[in-house]
């Protein structure tokens, strides 16, 4: 073993794994935040979604991020598990390609195209540029890693020790199969484990018999990111990461119980490519059919992950923004402003819905379910924000608005951007309530009284607010602008107890004591913002700007 070059064996994988990294973070970096959009814009079925997940895992080489971002999706409820299910059969498809793309021999262009990615990363001035370099750069390092750690472990052939190993993995394929899925559980890279066995292959180290298994394995192995990134989430991220295991292992299993006729077959089709080829096509081949095997039968697949990983799904409300068709804000205005109406409520009944889950959080001591409960519907509370703003701009835009249509424009605009921060300060809260929990903080008997009537109180501003939202009531708009100068005063007043409970020594957790005034004022703000609300629902609906003003300021 003192024979080999471990540097160069070393240091290859290294910059194999890294270029495969820097690559992949090049490439979000330049898709930006369409990535998820496109996820949940193409994903309504198991074609479109086995498409998107091909794409996406092109994109990143790795399958294992794709499932990973499965996972997150699912957990903050952006996607079904269905969904999920789809997806992660294109990215077994994806990653195939990093094998295909080793296996033609790019390495010895490795050099110049680092050259071009470093001088792009270098001198250019648009950002876009530079981060185009980090993929060019990063593709470089891969295969210049893999050429590295390549020849390096051509010298293994010649020692008697791997000579055995290799011989015992040729006559024992399971135990091929183990080697690779702990290589890759260790390494969280199929693509990697893969490009090893081409490269021990190509060296003549080990048998196709035994680079098979080796490939099966790492299939298997891939799973453990999935299981990583599900660990303390929802029943559904582990349902989700249960689910790819689920595929990759069956998909093994096939490939261990045909191992010999398939080999046969590969040698029979591909037995006159390179060596590094012929595993490329075994593991394209092998992947696409297993892919297209389980296709239709994902809702039985899904079902059955259902049983094997039990219990319910936290409950959340759920936002149908389908009557938000962008065709019909230049046909019909009026029904386009009712529609955006009716989702901004949608979303208000998720924003209310989750305001009040935070307090009976900090209430009844919540469990870490109803913190992944709580995100889930804040990511929801986000996603739909997006989509009625971008729904509203293009409504905003079209010529034949009338001054009513333009003034309702505005004023949903910016009645979601406030809504939408209600709920960005109810995450505060259970962020300040999290804090608290996980330093055994405790708010006096007396605090948590004076919080718990804020927000009663602020419930009910929020209420009122979504009144004068639909109708323009004046009479609600001055009752609401009266409580909020209540609330003012509460706030004053809950402060001043709090110092004296202080002084009084009925309070004596540091946590609780510089935490009180930031929920405190926190819950002020959320009150704040409801009247901006308000206001902007008012002055739109009784504006006495002239026709070319409103035109103007729309502009």
């Amino acid at each position: 073993m003192q024979s080999l070059d471990w540097g160069m064996i070393l240091g290859g994988f290294g910059l194999f794994m890294f270029g495969i990294k820097f690559m992949g973070d090049g490439l979000k970096a330049v898709a930006g935040d369409k990535l998820k959009d496109y996820i949940n814009r193409y994903t309504s079925n198991t074609v479109s979604a086995m498409l998107i997940g091909i794409v996406i895992t092109i994109i990143m080489q790795s399958s294992s991020a794709t499932s990973a971002i499965s996972i997150g999706l699912v957990r903050a409820g952006l996607m079904t598990l269905d969904q999920a299910a789809g997806i992660i059969l294109g990215a077994t498809i994806g990653t195939t390609v990093t094998s295909f793309l080793i296996s033609i021999s790019i390495e010895k262009y490795a050099m110049y195209i680092a050259f071009v990615g470093t001088m792009m990363i270098c001198f250019a001035k648009k950002h876009k540029i530079v981060l185009s370099g980090n993929v060019v750069l990063g593709f470089a390092l891969i295969f210049f890693g893999m050429s590295s750690m390549g020849d390096a472990l051509a010298a293994l052939k010649e020692m008697p020790a791997f000579e055995a190993f290799a011989l015992r993995m040729s006559e024992n394929p399971l135990l091929a199969m183990l080697s690779g899925v702990g290589l890759t559980a260790a390494v969280q890279s199929s693509a990697a484990t893969i490009g090893v066995a081409q490269k021990l292959y190509q060296a003549g180290a080990i048998t196709f018999i035994a680079a098979l298994p080796f490939m099966f394995g790492a299939n298997i192995g891939t799973t453990m990111t999935g299981i990583l990134a599900s660990i303390g989430g929802s029943t559904a991220g582990k349902r989700t990461a249960a689910l790819h295991t689920m595929i990759n292992m069956i998909s093994g299993v096939i490939g261990m119980v045909l191992l010999r006729p398939y080999a046969a077959f590969i040698q029979s089709i591909a037995g006159g490519l390179n060596p590094m080829m012929q595993i490329a096509v075994a593991n394209i081949i092998f992947k696409t059919v297993t892919t297209l095997l389980f296709a239709p039968f994902i809702k039985q697949i899904v079902a059955v992950v259902r049983k094997i990983v039990p219990g319910e799904e936290p409950h959340s409300v759920e936002i149908n923004i389908d009557a938000l068709d962008a065709g019909i804000t230049s046909v019909l205005p009026s029904a386009a402003i009712d529609a955006a109406q009716q989702a901004i409520l949608q979303m208000v009944d998720v924003i209310r819905y989750n305001a009040t889950e935070t307090m009976r959080y900090m209430n009844e001591g919540g469990s870490e379910e109803d913190l992944e409960k709580l995100a889930r519907n804040e990511a929801m509370i986000n996603h739909f924000d997006a989509k009625i703003t971008d729904y509203l701009i293009q409504l905003s835009i079209q010529p034949n608005l009338t001054l009513n249509d333009i003034q309702n424009c505005r004023a949903y605009l910016d009645a979601v951007k406030n809504f939408e921060r209600v709920g960005d300060l109810a995450t505060n809260l259970s962020e300040f309530f999290t804090v608290l929990k996980e330093s055994n903080g405790t708010i006096s008997e007396g605090g948590i009284k004076n919080i718990n009537e804020m927000f009663d109180h602020f419930t009910e501003m929020f209420d009122l607010t979504a009144e004068v939202f639909v109708t323009g009531d004046n009479d609600l708009y001055n009752r609401l602008r009266d409580m909020e100068h209540e609330m003012d005063e509460m706030e004053l007043r809950f402060r001043d107890a709090h110092f004296d409970r202080m002084a009084n020594r009925e309070c004596t957790n540091e946590k609780a004591i510089s935490l009180f005034c930031d929920i405190l004022g926190t819950i002020e703000r959320m009150a704040d913002h409801c009247c901006n609300v308000a206001k902007s629902s008012m002055t739109g609906m009784t504006s006495d700007l002239s026709d070319d003003e409103v035109v103007a300021a729309a502009a």
